[in-house]
């Protein structure tokens, strides 16, 4: 039996590099792809032609883990048209074209498993992200047309939501007050980890996840079912109070 391969995209550092670590502790042969790094396959995912000739050089795999991401964040009045399509370009066409380079491949392997990385952002609106928002909301609509279309003929396709996760490129960690703030809203009272989101990739990816398919994991500590617990209640009420 030939060994099990797996493709990540965005992998160079952060939570792309955590999840190809974690997918090699599971015995798979790991190409990772980045835009820039050490021991990374060069690919920009937003290029055809890149696409195609990462695919020719990573060649058959089980498992295509789409995480590569850009956000420039500013409010809808101040993004620019350029920065609202480079941001749907990396984030939603980007996973398109790896997915229909890898798709036959995995197919022709008798199945494999797509895992898309959205965001909690994708389904809560957060303002002053640009096409963020957007962008992940898309992904996941992309997720679940994957998934129809191409679960009958073997390849599941799910997504992984990450919540609040500190990493390079997320400044506002920066802010000690403002990451202690962002913990405490959290319900289980920390943030969350790459491998967290790492380990619900590696689930995706396994056969434990055989019968899911279509469906998108939240990795969020419970975040974004949290929002009737910030609204203020009466006296004698259980739950947040009134400041006076």
């Amino acid at each position: 039996m030939s060994a099990r391969r797996a493709v990540v995209t965005g992998a160079g550092r952060g939570i792309g590099a955590v999840i190809a670590q974690r997918l090699e502790e599971d015995g798979y042969e790991v190409a990772r792809l980045d835009i820039a790094g050490d021991g990374v396959i060069r690919c920009d995912v937003t290029n055809e032609d890149d696409v195609r000739a990462a695919a020719a050089k990573v060649g058959p795999v089980d498992v295509l883990v789409n995480n590569a991401g850009i956000w420039r964040f500013t409010p809808l009045r101040d993004t620019s048209s350029e920065d609202f399509l480079a941001v749907i370009k990396v984030n939603v066409l980007g996973p398109f074209q790896m997915a229909r380079a890898f798709v036959d491949s995995m197919i022709a392997r008798g199945g494999g498993s797509i895992v898309n990385i959205v965001s909690i952002a994708g389904t809560n609106a957060s303002p002053a992200v640009g096409s963020y928002t957007p962008s992940k909301a898309g992904l996941l609509a992309l997720t679940r047309l994957m998934a129809v279309e191409w679960g009958p003929l073997g390849v599941r396709c799910n997504a992984v939501g990450p919540g609040l996760i500190p990493t390079e490129g997320a400044g506002v960690y920066g802010d000690p007050e403002v990451k202690a703030a962002r913990a405490a809203a959290v319900p289980i009272g920390r943030l969350g980890t790459p491998l967290d989101i790492a380990n619900a990739v590696a689930f995706f990816a396994s056969e434990q996840s055989s019968y899911v398919n279509g469906q998108a994991l939240f990795v969020d500590g419970g975040l974004t079912q949290s929002l009737m617990t910030f609204l203020p209640r009466p006296k004698g009420v259980a739950g947040p109070q009134l400041k006076k």
